[in-house]
């Protein structure tokens, strides 16, 4: 059976990540999951991500549960699950935080920051959780859905990012420090670069890493950007993998066809659907979600510009022609034979089967593109049986198509 040894050492090192932010040894600032955490932890802080937590709430299915704790809050069933689970996990004081880490429950904010070129709906989010902790809250409101993203958007995101710095001293005690920002843009740097080559290694035809194992790993450079532990463990991560593609160790040693995954995961349905397409002979080798945390245009030797361009121009923030040319690229790079689109209900800013992109970029590149409904944590929009049905009949065409070629 193939397994990943690097998973222990990172689940070690989320553990110790989360039981810290209850440690009191620093101040606590919320951010988004794309956001300004660097620039936070250049003031100490230590930072905690709720779209983490959303993700957490998802994957052990027990974002059912508090959804609807925050629909009689108000809050539409039909927005971004993440927000409900999160809203109403707190709401009615239960979080796998609890079981899986000891904690008392979400740790305390002493700032909150949110950049809103995933989707507006972290606004609304964040604004609920500095409200009822009365706590400051900083925002980054970057131009969106842009195709090339010139100097005269990154110049409004950096007024934006130094913006923040007046209420980052007030709640940090400390003045900003050009060089710890320097570090820290360093040490995200690095991270990324060494997460990319993970991800990379998975354009071997017998790839070492899945996207399902990919949004398990991935756990670091999100929630430990700027910091030595992130570069170590993709550091060893990356020898693993690396080793295994030198011996021909793969997860998936016969696979028969090669799938891109575009979209949010399925948090509540990872293992299910890993052996799917594991059973079924097919490879999920490549994601947009896992690259939406590689960073290479980060640059320590001007921290303003590089970090601005860096999170403006992720995946998600661009428009469609942008979006196919990245897609177009790594369907040649991973030699995908074809794709999935996860048609997520609650999450609209990052579903891109809604407005005929699959059959545009299907036109140009030949890739049979499938569409699946499903959602991130709220699993009464995903249909497993037709799912299944639909996903298995793909890969036969798939198959069918290679067979002819």
């Amino acid at each position: 059976m193939y397994v990943i040894k690097s998973t222990d050492k990172m689940k070690a090192i989320m553990g110790e990540y989360f039981r810290s932010l209850e440690s009191g040894s620093k101040k606590v600032a919320w951010c988004t999951s794309v956001g300004p955490a660097e620039l936070l932890r250049s003031f100490g802080f230590e930072v905690y991500f709720p779209e983490n937590h959303g993700a957490l709430l998802g994957a052990t299915r027990t974002a059912m549960d508090v959804i609807p704790e925050a629909i009689k809050s108000g809050y539409s069933g039909h927005v971004c699950s993440y927000t409900t689970a999160d809203i109403g996990s707190y709401l009615r004081g239960d979080t796998p935080l609890k079981k899986h880490y000891g904690m008392k429950g979400h740790p305390k904010p002493d700032l909150i920051a949110y950049n809103t070129n995933q989707c507006r709906e972290v606004q609304d989010w964040f604004y609920f959780f500095a409200n009822e902790f009365n706590c400051p809250i900083v925002g980054i409101t970057p131009p969106r859905y842009i195709e090339e993203v010139t100097q005269n958007e990154v110049n409004l995101v950096v007024d934006q990012f130094k913006a923040m710095i007046p209420v980052c001293e007030m709640v940090s005690g400390q003045k900003f420090s050009e060089d710890n920002f320097k570090e820290t843009v360093r040490l995200s740097k690095e991270a990324t670069l060494l997460w990319q080559k993970v991800l990379k290694t998975s354009t071997a035809m017998n790839a070492p890493i899945s996207f399902f194992d990919g949004t398990i790993h991935m756990g670091p450079i999100v929630v430990l950007r700027g910091t030595q532990i992130a570069k170590d463990y993709y550091t060893e991560l990356l020898a693993e993998l690396e080793d295994n593609v030198k011996n021909n160790r793969g997860f998936l040693p016969q696979a028969r066809t090669r799938i891109f995954w575009e979209g949010m995961p399925i948090w509540g349905k990872l293992r299910m659907l890993s052996d799917l397409f594991a059973s079924n002979g097919a490879a999920v080798v490549a994601s947009t979600y896992c690259s939406s945390w590689v960073f290479d245009k980060f640059d320590e030797n001007d921290p303003w510009n590089s970090t601005a361009r860096a999170y403006t121009e992720i995946f998600i923030n661009r428009g469609e022609k942008a979006k196919m040319k990245m897609l177009s690229e790594w369907f040649n790079e991973y030699h995908i034979d074809g794709i999935i689109y996860h048609d997520s209900k609650t999450c609209f800013n990052n579903s891109n089967a809604k407005f005929g992109m699959p059959q545009r970029l299907k036109s140009l590149t030949g890739v049979p593109a499938l569409v699946i409904e499903g959602d991130l944590c709220d699993l009464r929009f995903f249909s497993e049986g037709q799912s299944i049905t639909k996903i298995e009949t793909f890969i036969e065409q798939l198959e069918e198509n290679k067979v002819e070629q």
